[in-house]
């Protein structure tokens, strides 16, 4: 069953707005990864929280004031990274800040916190969170200083335990162990995370590829639509006037024959604005008219800028269309005429919800009024399609340059 054939409007609002996060195109994997991430953190770090806090009560009963300084500086923040990471709102900082102040309290631990001899030999709950430590810093920092601190962390508790049990040989076989199970467990860690972080970065340029590929062709289908009305039109209209003109004899038909090629040059005119009611006319952003106006200019090679003001708004879809339309024979008009000397593109968005769009250049200019009637770069494609749409054109030549301005307001 061939595929239905899509209308310029529907075309149009089919390609998805690169200034956009809201679309169904625009769900990036990469936040759905660190979301993803944020929360198997989460759970994982409560557990060795709640796992650590069993031993730390009990030992503070026999400890100094500095053990339950160092148990307070190091729950709080890391409370906060756990509420962080479940909302998905300052993740970063929260658990950047976790990160340092364990570090912290950790390298203070054998100086603050003096502990009886009978609990000197089991291993503190500060232990239990080393590679929350760890994971912390994976959401935190960039990827080299992540490894870094897979790395030096482990190396330090190694030494506050060692420090601990005054560098007794006990000491150092267990310490030893525990430093290479967290090591290992640190880097393994981190290399995940590194790794989903790569493939989530992966779909989402293969995406972003998909996504302008298809706006490309969306596009190419738009136009080549517009074309075969324009071609249609052509034969049934223009050429048909063509055809009474030359076969008029008397006074009366020709003057029918003019009426004909008047009204076909009317029609020509006014076909976008016939075309643009087809489809549905959803709201277009700012930022999509600018990627079509950059890509009109990309296609000419024309080494030139699209400016973009005011805050960006949203114009129905048809007016959207002949903006774009009417500019690019704006930009086309200067590339040909002017050979593109001093072209300038603004884009900008009103406070009234309107919209208006000037194509600049500082070519020799042209009279207006000179231009003959069958010419319809300017009559058809700039002030008619402007028109269909309840927008003005006003166009300013003189011999220091040529100002096209396409203004739309709501009414």
């Amino acid at each position: 069953m061939p595929a239905e054939s899509l209308s310029i409007r529907e075309a149009w609002n089919l390609i998805p707005s690169p200034g956009s996060t809201e679309t169904e195109f625009e769900r990036f994997t990469g936040k759905r990864m660190e979301r993803i991430l944020a929360i198997v953190v989460a759970i994982g770090s409560a557990v060795l929280g709640v796992q650590a806090l069993f031993f730390a009560i009990p030992s503070m009963a026999d400890a100094n004031i500095g053990h339950a300084i160092i148990v307070g500086a190091v729950y709080v923040p890391f409370a906060a990274m756990l509420v962080c990471c479940l909302i998905g709102r300052g993740v970063r900082a929260a658990s950047g800040v976790f990160a340092v102040v364990y570090v912290l309290a950790l390298a203070v631990w054998p100086n603050v916190v003096t502990i009886g001899d009978g609990l000197a030999a089991e291993q503190p709950w500060i232990f239990y969170f080393v590679n929350v430590g760890v994971v912390a810093a994976m959401l935190a920092f960039p990827v080299r200083v992540q490894y870094a601190w897979a790395v030096a962390v482990p190396f330090v508790y190694g030494y506050v335990r060692l420090v601990q049990g005054e560098f007794s040989r006990d000491f150092w076989v267990r310490t030893a162990f525990d430093v290479s199970f967290t090591l290992i467990l640190g880097i393994v860690i981190i290399s995940l995370g590194w790794m989903f972080r790569s493939v989530a970065s992966g779909v989402d340029d293969a995406r972003g590829h998909a996504v302008a590929s298809y706006a490309a062709a969306a596009a190419a289908a738009a136009a080549e639509e517009e074309r075969v009305a324009m071609s249609a039109l052509m034969h049934d209209s223009v050429l048909a006037a063509l055809i009474a003109a030359e076969r008029a004899e008397s006074d009366r038909a020709k003057e029918l024959a003019v009426a004909m090629a008047r009204e076909a040059l009317t029609r020509l005119a006014n076909t976008e604005a016939a075309v643009a009611q087809e489809g549905s006319d959803e709201p277009v952003g700012l930022t999509q008219i600018v990627t079509e106006l950059r890509r009109a200019l990309s296609e000419l090679g024309v080494d030139a800028i699209v400016e973009e003001r005011g805050v960006p708004g949203m114009i129905p879809g048809r007016v959207a269309r002949a903006l774009v339309l009417a500019s690019r024979q704006a930009i086309g008009n200067a590339v040909t005429h002017a050979g593109g000397r001093g072209l300038h593109v603004v884009a900008e968005c009103a406070d009234d919800d309107g919209i208006q769009v000037t194509v600049s250049d500082s070519g020799t200019g042209f009279d207006l009024e000179a231009i003959g009637a069958d010419r319809l770069g300017i009559r058809a494609s700039i002030l008619a399609r402007m028109a269909g749409v309840a927008g003005t054109a006003h166009i300013d030549s003189n011999p220091r340059g040529t100002i096209v301005t396409l203004s739309w307001s709501p009414a």
